[in-house]
């Protein structure tokens, strides 16, 4: 019951995506309703030649009969024309609009859900499973109505011809839907199963083509390999099951479909032989029982999309039903902060299977407008996720982050996110020109304010001797730069968006020492006059700051200026001796 409740929920979801298009939807319908009538009128002129044009030598008649039967082929080829061009055109405009509307539901989703769900998986639900979904409502409507309205007009038709014949063939439809009906859950489970295992492979595919220099670095190819025919092997498997389902299936409604035609041959040679019924009769009902086989074929056929397409459309329900970051009732949306930032007894953790796993405990600090500071201390201690928490990445679990005494969930997040510049330490640039990453600051930025960002983070000058310039494509994941490139590229986008409050999470950490101190000489211009959050490990970085907060797992541990940490000889002069220990 709970099964059907679903199902019918998501075929009203379903077709209302029908709804932007239902003029072509309904032109492909006509088609198919004018060609069912054509494949039902085509076996009663056959009757009528064999029963009175021919035998009654009616030479006008029977050339008449052959005139509309041709003219029946080319208007049915017109009308297949229409049906199968614009018919795919409706499914394939069905198809944009679910990806259009995933992929905006995509940008809307919490971090959370992206740290749960494997990018190659997302990427087939956007892909494999939205392909499945268009040809089921390209060919599920089409051929379900041309099929119902040639098996209705069939059995009408053989009735008038002799009725209890018509009963006799028609007796084997409801046990042919009965069984398909027995078969639909195993059916059902061995399609869910294929996709799962589908998105699974898709996502190491994905994996491990990313992490290509990664494995060839670490002469890793034969364990990369290894893995992936681990998947490969459960992906045949898993297909090899569904076709096992798929073929029984198959196998039995073949059977019926056969038996069907033997059933009319028999009761129709014996109808015929005690004269029940003369031999155009007969011609006619072999006709339309042949015509009635191709679409009872074509329901078994459309069976395995139904099954492909309803799997798909649940998984991309799966994703449109996931919950999107959410706002209070009201919220205000500053053009301008000031960038006061206060941590009122912060607390959060991270889901962890059955328990939530804390990484913050009762966080407090105050940043001043236009102020620095520096978060410094051992990996785990959370230094990175409170930096997450100012642009609402992840929601707290207590206590209240404000910027300009405003509870920052009082703001919108457009709002809250468009006076935050980030720069990290894994930089990540589109596929796309030097030009198109640095205009991601700013969109509306004209070619002089993305030259003049350039310039400020020390990334012009080499720009300027690429054979393409600011056009040149950095490739995927900016492949073609080195880190220091990245890094400054993405200092550019910084300056382009001009926020008044920025956040360095280890951005210069990953350089050679030249080329971090080139970047923090722009990293101090891009500072200057800003609320600057540091997160840093190299402690050389973070002397300047207005003030620095050690934190460990177990919460601060010391805050105040270099000087000051330096005299109480505690956590944070112990990590800044071993740092400079071998100088």
């Amino acid at each position: 019951m709970k099964d059907n409740k679903v199902n019918r929920h998501l075929l009203k979801r379903f077709v209302g995506y029908y709804r932007p298009h239902v003029k072509l939807f309904v032109i492909d319908m006509l088609c198919a309703l004018a060609i069912s009538v054509f494949n039902l009128f085509y076996p009663y002129l056959t009757k009528e030649i064999m029963n009175n044009y021919v035998p009654n030598r009616l030479l006008t008649m029977l050339l008449g009969a052959g005139g509309f039967i041709l003219g029946f082929f080319v208007i049915k080829a017109a009308l297949y024309y229409v049906m199968m061009s614009w018919g795919h055109i409706v499914g394939v405009r069905m198809q944009a609009d679910m990806r259009r509307e995933l992929f905006s539901h995509l940008q809307k989703l919490p971090f959370a859900y992206f740290d749960e769900n494997k990018t190659g998986v997302i990427m087939s639900r956007m892909t494999n499973d939205l392909f499945q979904v268009v040809e089921l409502a390209h060919h599920g409507p089409e051929d379900v109505f041309l099929s119902a309205i040639t098996i209705i007009g069939a059995f009408v038709v053989l009735a008038t011809v002799n009725i209890y014949l018509a009963l006799i063939v028609f007796a084997f439809i409801p046990l042919i839907a009965v069984c398909a009906m027995l078969m639909r859950k195993r059916m059902n489970k061995a399609y869910a199963d294929t996709r799962v295992v589908q998105a699974e492979i898709n996502a190491d595919i994905e994996s491990a083509v990313s992490g290509m220099r990664v494995s060839r670095a670490y002469n890793a190819e034969a364990h990369e390999c290894k893995k992936f025919e681990a998947r490969n092997v459960d992906f045949v498997n898993a297909k090899s099951r569904q076709y096992k389902v798929m073929g029984r299936f198959h196998a039995l409604m073949n059977f019926f479909t056969d038996f069907l035609y033997f059933a009319v041959l028999l009761a129709g040679g014996l109808f015929f032989y005690f004269g029940k019924i003369d031999g155009g009769e007969f011609a006619a009902f072999i006709l339309y029982v042949s015509t009635l086989i191709a679409p009872v074929k074509t329901l078994v056929t459309i069976y395995d999309q139904i099954q492909e397409g309803s799997s798909g459309f649940k998984r991309f329900c799966d994703i449109m039903d996931e919950e999107p970051e959410t706002e209070r009732t009201e919220v205000v949306s500053p053009k301008q902060l000031s960038g006061e930032i206060v941590f009122e007894d912060v607390t959060f953790g991270y889901d962890g299977g059955n328990a939530r796993q804390s990484v913050i405990s009762g966080f407090s600090a105050k940043i001043p407008a236009g102020k620095t500071v520096a978060l410094v201390g051992p990996s785990g201690g959370g230094k990175t996720t409170l930096c997450h928490l100012i642009p609402r990445f992840y929601e707290i679990d207590g206590g209240r982050i404000t910027i300009d005494g405003r509870d920052i969930r009082d703001i919108s997040r457009y709002a809250l996110r468009d006076n935050i510049g980030i720069v990290q330490q894994d930089v990540f640039l589109f596929n796309g020109t030097i030009k198109e990453n640095i205009a991601f600051g700013n969109f509306d930025a004209t070619d002089e304010e993305i030259t003049a960002a350039a310039k400020k983070a020390n990334i012009h000058d080499y720009v300027t001797t690429l054979p393409d310039g600011y056009n040149t494509n950095v490739g995927e994941r900016g492949v073609k730069l080195s880190g220091g490139q990245k890094q400054r590229v993405s200092i550019a986008r910084a300056f382009l968006k001009n926020p008044p409050i920025l956040i360095l999470d280890e951005a210069t950490s990953a350089l050679d020492n030249a080329t971090e101190m080139l970047i923090q000489d722009a990293l101090n211009e891009l500072s200057a006059g800003r609320t600057t959050l540091v997160v840093a490990h190299r402690l050389s970085t973070v002397k300047n700051a207005d003030e620095i907060i050690v934190i460990t797992d177990g919460g601060v541990e010391e805050r105040g200026t270099h000087e000051e940490l330096i005299s109480r000889n505690g956590m944070y002069k112990t990590l800044y001796e071993y740092q400079f220990k071998n100088l």
